[in-house]
């Protein structure tokens, strides 16, 4: 049975909670910011835009249904990989379990806005020229970032424990 360190269950949480704050108070301000507008087309550079949608999907808008039972089951889906993640937290250390927590985070930003808004308010769009990637935010980011750092952790530093 393993003893648990309060101060770093503490610490978890405030990263976690941060996340979480950062996430939404970046989508309430462009949600208001849109309702003032009546729209949100804002140019920023020649490489970003604000630009407010709703994804009824999955990461980057795949999955788009607008059927309720599959929007609800993919919900769902959601909600067991969040436990999942919530679990190897628990489980894990190190780099590994920062990884984690930034993706628990952001999906937990996400499912949030699933549940409240039946829609995740999305608004970053990087573009070159007429080249523009999937719409994404603040909690997106979190999650992509944490997938990426935990397949290098994997890569460079597992195989090297397991040679």
């Amino acid at each position: 049975m393993s003893k648990i360190n309060f101060k770093q269950l503490i610490f978890n949480a405030i990263i976690i909670a941060g996340i979480f704050l950062i996430d939404r108070i970046s989508k309430l301000y462009i949600i208001k910011l849109a309702e003032i507008e009546n729209n949100l087309d804002v140019y920023l550079n020649e490489y970003l835009n604000l630009y407010l949608i709703w994804n009824k999907g999955i990461a980057f808008g795949l999955f788009s249904f607008d059927d309720n039972f599959i929007y609800n089951l993919i919900t769902l889906t959601i909600i067991i990989i969040t436990t999942i993640v919530l679990a190897m937290m628990h489980k894990s250390g190190g780099f590994q379990k920062y990884c984690l927590i930034s993706i628990f985070a952001g999906s937990l930003g996400n499912l949030f806005d699933r549940i409240y808004y039946s829609a995740v308010p999305d608004f970053i769009d990087l573009h070159i020229d007429n080249f523009h990637w999937f719409i994404f935010n603040v909690a997106d980011i979190f999650i992509t970032v944490g997938i990426i750092c935990l397949i290098y952790v994997e890569i460079f530093f597992n195989k090297k424990n397991n040679d």
